[in-house]
């Protein structure tokens, strides 16, 4: 590789070190704030336990859209679901930051993970519609998993993602189990 394209790789990764410290609206399980980096690294984890399952996919392009998704998220960071809604302009100031952390890159390199987030976002390819549907049970994993304050709205969870969780009947599936999860949390949490 030539060293203009190292330094720049370098740059970039140096820069999207950044999604280590982004915080999301999630806790762990020990209560403490889940970093962005550990919801990607999870849904990249999900997508290698059950491509099995998924049929005739393609694993890598799977891995890479989840690995590119919340990219942009590294500059302005997390916006928690609850607080997202149409025409927020959420996905133009991801992509606009991912050209800003990109630009170090090397034009092919950087061409081919915008490309990914494109796909990602418009969910433009089976791996795509399986990465939108895992992100969202990542999601209420976490919310059911994690250490949650006294006021977290468990209903929440039970509207979040539907249409991402039922593109696949794999997807359907967990997502089923984690409503009980969720239904059970919410019960427990009313009780206290």
């Amino acid at each position: 590789m030539p060293s203009d394209r190292l330094l720049g790789a370098l740059e970039f990764l140096r820069e999207a070190e950044r999604l280590k410290s982004t915080l999301r609206s999630g806790h762990t399980s020990t209560g403490r704030p889940e970093s962005v980096a550990e919801h990607t690294w999870r849904l990249c984890l999900m997508a290698l336990v059950f491509a099995d399952e998924f049929g005739n996919i393609d694993l890598l392009r799977l891995v890479k859209l989840c690995i590119v998704h919340d990219l942009g998220e590294a500059l302005s960071g997390d916006v928690p679901a609850v607080m997202q809604t149409e025409g927020s302009g959420k996905p133009a100031q991801e992509r606009a930051d991912l050209e800003v952390l990109t630009r170090s890159l090397d034009p092919v390199k950087r061409a081919e993970i915008l490309g990914l987030w494109e796909e990602y976002e418009a969910a433009a390819s089976p791996e795509a519609v399986l990465a939108k549907g895992l992100d969202k049970l990542e999601t209420i994993l976490q919310h059911n998993q994690g250490q949650n304050p006294a006021d977290f709205d468990y209903a929440f969870n039970l509207g979040y993602g539907r249409r991402q969780t039922s593109a696949h009947p794999l997807l359907a599936e967990i997502r089923a189990l984690l409503d009980q999860d969720t239904r059970a949390r919410a019960e427990a949490s009313r009780a206290l």
